[in-house]
């Protein structure tokens, strides 16, 4: 809240107001997940807003948007602000501007090659010492032969241009190394693959339009939508190196103001200076230290103190702390460090109260009119006037696309540059070069064309040669064929007679074979009847004898029984010997 000329804050025993005229000087707000440090972020944000102070924001969680938009007077809300002594509450959002390196969730930003320079190029890649000179020496081949260099397709095809024309250049800027050139190119891959190639080019943004007022007077806040952008360390770092480095650079001294030009907040700011180029944490250090004289302020909202290094650190001098914990020695040690930077109040122990703070509650220690730090208050912090969560999608939307700047920004384009000039030039000296190669490839054609016709001619003659050979062999292969074919037939024919007389001679013989057979079985048939037909009249007789034995025996036997056994008997045996 913006009272009296003064920002009120937050509410302990007694209001705590943050000087416009100190906020320049830097802050720090801190605490574990769920304390209400983005709370206590939005809140002075929108005081300074409020109090016609331009603001930047990183966001790099996507909830900070709720800076555009009204908050809700929920009761759990009324009844907080009462039991601070606050009534007359006015829920309102603040004017916003949001922006995106990748143009997805805000106004496009980007910068071009040139401003970023070689110098911020070089460490920001991370390159040596050699391949930084190799760097300056192209920037100045491209800015003596009049080639701007705006994006990374530039810069990379005039680093290309460099290295294939190296000796040209080395008695005039210095040696330049194959191995730097590709080092160089390795690197500004990286950074193109990392989004380089979107965060580079025109139109570059004029960061004059980040210390703008509204109509109202009322400070615009700036929202930087980082959620994709953190995903890349490497962009990351490079937005925010050419940034604070344009800042520093653009805005003159201007020593003690009423209010600050513009505050700049960085939202989780251990991801800022975890694993973070050596560039970058230089510049930051350097930006702490020097730009306060140009009405500038920065604000890091992080977890613990410790997560600042210790250089930046000491440069911050308005201090919000909400709760830490303390599970293990190294935590325990961080709230006793955490401690000792305030000024003692001896209504309480400040570390023991660090562990007990509540959801929105905080130890606060902001500079006094004369410059040093208050004695620290525990007090709890006012809730923003404007929405605590993010704002709604469709409410962003519409902002973005009424943003006046939008038509400004929200365009790219592609004037002619170091990459068209070059490559319009190896283009031409492409084509002379294909044209001639062409004229030469048709003078070989042609001389191939004679040489194959030549050959065609003597190939044609050796084929007439080979055909009239090839029909004389075959006449007289054809005549052979015939004679032996002839030849063949005549030993064929003589074959046959000579098998066909052989075959009837073989005939004849088996006839007569088979005379003598048939002679031969007749024989031995009328043998075999005669045989038994001998057998037969032998049997006959057999059987008459033994027919007429049976009938003498039967006429003796039947004389005797009626002759008398003596004289039968005789008679009998007289009959047997006649028969």
């Amino acid at each position: 809240m913006f009272i009296d000329g003064k920002l009120l804050i937050a509410k302990g025993t007694e209001p705590v107001y943050l000087l416009p005229g100190l906020a320049n000087r830097h802050g720090l707000i801190t605490g574990a997940t769920g304390t209400g440090k983005t709370v206590t972020m939005k809140t002075i944000a929108q005081s300074m807003s409020d109090a016609g102070i331009p603001v930047f924001l990183a966001d790099v969680k996507g909830d900070v948007s709720g800076v555009a938009v009204a908050g809700e007077a929920t009761e759990k809300l009324v009844d907080r602000l009462a039991a601070l002594g606050v009534y007359d509450y006015d829920f309102h959002g603040c004017p916003t501007r949001f922006w995106d390196v990748y143009g997805e969730g805000g106004v496009p930003c980007r910068t071009t090659i040139l401003e970023m320079g070689p110098v911020l190029l070089s460490r920001l890649l991370g390159l040596s010492e050699v391949q930084e000179g190799v760097m300056n020496i192209v920037f100045h081949v491209a800015d003596d032969e009049g080639l701007l260099l705006l994006d990374l397709k530039d810069l990379r095809t005039m680093v290309n241009y460099v290295g294939e024309h190296a000796k040209d250049y080395t008695l005039s800027y210095g040696q330049i190394s194959t191995q730097s050139i590709g080092a160089i190119q390795r690197a500004l891959l990286q950074l193109e693959d990392a989004g380089g190639n979107i965060f580079f080019g025109e139109p570059a943004l004029d960061i004059i339009d980040w210390l703008a007022t509204d109509a109202d007077g009322k400070g615009y806040i700036n929202v930087l939508h980082c959620v994709r952008l953190v995903q890349s360390p490497l962009m990351y770092s490079t937005f925010l190196l050419w940034m604070l480095s344009e800042l520093y650079e653009m805005l003159p001294e201007v020593g003690d103001l009423d209010k600050p030009k513009v505050c700049f907040f960085f939202d989780e700011a251990h991801m800022l200076f975890n694993e973070a180029p050596r560039a970058l944490l230089d510049k930051v250090e350097q930006i702490v230290k020097l730009v306060r004289s140009k009405g500038v302020g920065v604000y890091f909202v992080t977890q613990n103190p410790s997560d600042i290094p210790n250089p930046v650190l000491a440069q911050l001098s308005n201090k919000v702390q909400h709760a830490l914990r303390a599970y293990t020695p190294a935590e325990q040690k961080a709230i006793k460090a955490a401690a000792e930077s305030f000024r003692i109040n001896p209504d309480f122990d400040t570390a023991e109260a660090i562990t007990e703070l509540g959801t929105g509650e905080a130890l606060i220690s902001f500079l006094q009119e004369d410059g040093t730090p208050m004695v620290v208050q525990r007090c709890k912090v006012i809730a923003p006037t404007c929405s605590m969560d993010a704002a709604p999608d469709d409410a962003k939307d519409y902002i973005i696309s009424n943003d006046a700047l939008r038509s400004r920004y929200g365009r790219t384009y592609d004037r002619d540059s170091a990459y068209e000039i070059l490559n319009a030039s190896f283009l031409a000296a492409q084509r002379a070069a294909e044209a001639a190669r062409i004229a030469e490839e048709d003078a070989r054609l042609q001389a191939e064309l004679d040489a194959a016709a030549e050959k065609q001619r003597l190939a044609e003659e050796k084929e007439a040669e080979r055909r009239r050979i090839a029909e004389e062999k075959e006449a007289e292969r054809q005549r052979i064929a015939e004679e032996k074919a002839a030849e063949r037939q005549r030993i064929a024919e003589e074959k046959e007679a000579e098998r066909q007389r052989i075959a009837a001679e073989k005939e004849a013989e088996r006839q007569v074979r088979l005379a003598q057979q048939q002679a031969e079985r007749e024989a031995r048939e009328a043998a075999k009847k005669a045989e038994a037909e001998e057998k037969a009249r032998l049997k006959q007789e057999e059987a008459d004898r033994k027919a007429k034995t049976k009938l003498i025996d039967a006429a003796l036997t039947s004389a005797a029984r009626a002759a008398g056994s003596g004289v039968g008997r005789g008679l009998l045996g007289t009959l047997k010997k006649l028969l």
